[in-house]
């Protein structure tokens, strides 16, 4: 295949990602709060981790837009050293997975994240986890409704063990209905940005 040269700079495109089976921490995200109170995977821990996320990403089709791949590749991606997943394991066979987007209004966020939750725990058969906890770092501004999110289908999918379609009580993303802004006043239409089904 010939190689065409990458727009951002003198390096190829294949030149520009890690490999799966690498664990270089300069190209990752730091952990963040989700990840304090877990065993942080570093190393083949990692490295064997991400390898079973690209996998289920694959199978679920968890991809990031902007870039036209697999979201699990953002880990790879040396343009992007802060973004992307961490994990930590914590008691109970649990699995938490962290999510660092690329900027702090990055529009995909929510989609990302819940798609990864559902792949994840979805694919359970293709994991030892009873349960993958997926949270938005707070750098992004609407990690809290994001994780809001996140949490109810979490309580959902423990209480049934089937990966909910939507949160309990809502219709749509939490990020659409009836969240606060800043000034307390109440959003009046579905906010911007794509929303895959996943």
């Amino acid at each position: 295949m010939v190689e065409i040269p990458s727009p951002l700079g003198g390096r190829s495109q294949s030149a520009s990602f890690d490999r799966f089976d690498e664990f270089v921490p300069e190209h990752l995200p730091e952990p963040g709060p989700f990840l304090k109170e877990a065993d942080v995977l570093d190393g083949e821990a990692h490295a064997a981790v991400h390898r079973v996320t690209r996998e289920v990403f694959e199978a679920r089709g968890v991809y990031d837009m902007t870039f036209g791949y697999n979201l699990a590749k953002l880990n790879l991606d040396t343009r992007h050293p802060d973004a992307g997943y961490r994990y930590g394991e914590g008691d109970d066979d649990v699995l938490r997975a962290e999510f660092t987007p690329t900027t702090p209004f990055c529009p995909q966020s929510n989609t990302l994240a819940v798609g990864s939750f559902r792949a994840w725990n979805g694919r359970s058969d293709r994991h030892e986890y009873d349960v993958v906890r997926v949270r938005v770092h707070p750098m992004h501004h609407n990690s809290a409704s994001i994780n809001e999110r996140l949490h109810s289908l979490e309580q959902t999918y423990r209480q049934t063990g089937t990966v909910p379609e939507t949160a309990a009580g809502e219709d749509r993303p939490a990020a659409e209905s009836g969240t606060l802004d800043d000034e307390g006043a109440g959003a009046t239409g579905p906010a911007s940005g794509p929303n895959a089904p996943f």
